[in-house]
């Protein structure tokens, strides 16, 4: 029987390493060795772990039969951990229904059961039901329950409201962590809300947490973003191990500011550093050429992104190109990287090729992006609007009234400018 008991750990500790480590087929054969093997009944935390892999894996019929061995084992009776990954398994892998199905059969819930449930909506953007979960917690919530809801909020363009949601779990003398940082800063850029940014990386050093490489790198955008482009250098300078998201943030913030030379120059130590850039920092390099009108180095950039690291370019590095281009007036440049684009041609790529037709009167282009932009945004005013003055600015003002027409076929509406201000006594 020690014995039994002894390899049981053993395998548990296994298996879990496995899984730590994405290792998940490799936690599957144990575990099957385990329950062919040992006369020991398995304990509920091995459970636990292998549905792990069964979500990484999406494997509903092993996770199924699982779950019947462990309602004819009694095991959900009186273990919320176990029914918390049997939650998380039907949430990822099955679907919201049976998850919340089976939350709703489940007879003892903690926070951990609550947290499992309200996180599974909030990660599938369903924050209605969500909040209505959150709402009718029978128990206390803690900062876990609070963490994926402010996320999702600040994901789907609602940065007051995950702000606000922040601030109710601090009333609540709830302790913020670093996941929770995390969450919180996309929220606070998109408003440029500095203070809360200072208050963010405050708390972070007295907390100790500063140091983390996704908090450092997150900060150093965050101020970059702002406007503290002094800020996010020295922070940047100061971290001790700087990744790939790190040099990307900084040549972001400089290319953000249009110094497009600082942020090439960043590039280069970044190569000489010996850190492999990805798409997002080639994406950084390409946004800091266009906003500086290097149209040339950014060819070079792009070719060396696709020949030299071997990154394959998506539809937000075309875009770029056809920005950079189309600012530089190399209109038929701009139009034939789109023909060539292999993936799908986005708004932003017709839209910037439009925006530099109006610019330099070139109309048979401006109609070819114009007609391309009804299709792929059709609800865009600026689009029928922009195209409408391109033919009324050369006379040809029954086209004009033909797209102005269109435009109120279809329903769209101009909307009107609108600004906003953040205020603050203190």
């Amino acid at each position: 029987m020690g014995s039994n008991h002894h390899r049981l750990l053993s395998y548990t500790k296994l298996i879990s390493s496995h899984i730590g480590h994405s290792r998940h087929h490799e936690a599957l054969a144990v575990f099957r060795h385990m329950h062919s093997s040992l006369s020991l009944p398995l304990d509920p935390h091995v459970f636990s772990l292998i549905l792990k892999s069964c979500s990484s894996l999406h494997l509903p019929l092993l996770a199924t039969s699982i779950h019947a061995h462990l309602t004819k084992s009694s095991f959900l009776s009186n273990n919320p951990f176990l029914s918390s990954s049997l939650l998380h398994f039907y949430g990822a892998c099955l679907s919201l229904h049976s998850a919340h199905q089976l939350f709703d059969e489940t007879p003892h819930r903690n926070v951990v059961v609550w947290n499992t449930i309200i996180s599974l909506y909030a990660h599938n953007h369903n924050l209605p039901i969500a909040f209505e979960l959150f709402h009718s917690m029978d128990i206390p919530p803690n900062d876990s329950t609070f963490n994926p809801i402010i996320a999702a909020l600040a994901q789907n363009d609602a940065p007051f409201k995950a702000i606000t949601f922040y601030r109710k779990m601090i009333d609540l003398n709830l302790k913020p962590r670093l996941i929770t940082l995390l969450a919180l800063l996309p929220a606070s850029v998109a408003i440029a809300a500095l203070n809360l940014v200072k208050e963010i990386h405050g708390y972070a050093v007295r907390n100790m947490i500063d140091t983390h490489h996704q908090m450092s790198s997150g900060l150093v955008e965050a101020y970059g973003r702002c406007g503290c482009l002094a800020y996010s250098d020295s922070l940047f300078w100061r971290m001790k191990e700087k990744d790939v998201v790190a040099w990307s943030s900084l040549i972001s913030a400089y290319a953000l500011h249009g110094e497009a030379t600082t942020a090439l120059e960043i590039f280069e130590e970044m190569e000489v550093a010996g850190v492999r850039p990805d798409g997002i920092t080639f994406l950084a390099v390409l946004k800091a050429c266009s906003h500086a009108g290097l149209a040339d180095e950014a060819l070079w950039y792009f070719g060396k992104m696709r020949e030299g690291y071997h990154v394959e370019a998506n539809s937000d590095h075309y875009s770029c190109l056809v920005d950079v281009l189309s600012r530089g007036g190399r209109l038929q440049e701009a139009y034939e990287v789109i023909k060539g684009m292999p993936v799908k041609v986005t708004a932003k790529a017709w839209g910037a090729l439009l925006g530099a037709c109006r610019n330099f009167g070139e109309l048979k282009l401006g109609e070819i992006a114009g007609r391309a932009l009804a299709e792929v945004e059709p609800g865009n005013a600026a689009n029928y609007v922009l195209l409408a003055k391109m033919y009324a600015s050369v006379g040809r003002m029954e086209e004009a009234q033909k797209v102005r027409r269109e435009m109120k076929e279809r329903g769209v509406k101009a909307t009107s400018g609108s600004s906003w201000v953040v205020y603050s006594e203190s």
